[in-house]
């Protein structure tokens, strides 16, 4: 996928999937020809879930998270715990990088149809942390901010493990 943060039409919900695609594609070009020791690498001493394996696991979670548990209403089989909340981030290390982009890309594919299918106003079957339920449009937007702030730390990572910027 070519990334632009261009929509091909001007219509808001383009504009907001052709965002949420864009932020997606620079998480993805943040780790493109990274070395698997360096995927798994925690740089940073006071963040040792802090690593590229774990924050593309995180955002494909987050994800599946608004979409599917809160959007959706469907039950929460997330990998995360009561005891271990980040999970997500942990358990990736020992997943090669390029199988969590391959999931984190079919995720997004899906996604899209579901985003494609819905309004923009409908509302998500959960509650949402403060007991609100949110719409649609809120959740693309939270994702687009989440996976933007994201975008940042892995910027960061990959610069420390091999010198790597911009992307």
């Amino acid at each position: 996928m070519t990334r632009t943060d261009t929509p091909p039409s001007w219509d808001e919900r383009t504009q907001l999937a052709t965002f949420l695609d864009y932020a997606r594609a620079t998480a993805r070009d943040k780790c493109e020809g990274v070395s698997a020791e360096d995927a798994v690498k925690a740089p940073l001493p006071d963040s040792p879930l802090m690593t590229l394996c774990g924050l593309i696991s995180h955002l494909r979670w987050v994800e599946y998270f608004w979409f599917q548990v809160v959007f959706l209403g469907e039950e929460d089989e997330g990998p995360w715990t009561d005891e271990d909340p980040d999970r997500e981030m942990r358990i990736a290390v020992d997943v090669p990088l390029a199988q969590l982009l391959d999931e984190y890309e079919e995720q997004s594919a899906r996604y899209r149809d579901l985003v494609a299918g819905h309004d923009l106003d409908a509302e998500a079957k959960r509650a949402n942390r403060d007991g609100r339920h949110v719409n649609l449009r809120w959740i693309i937007l939270h994702l687009v901010e989440e996976t933007a702030r994201h975008n940042g730390h892995l910027d960061i990572l990959r610069e420390l493990a091999d010198g790597r910027t911009g992307s």
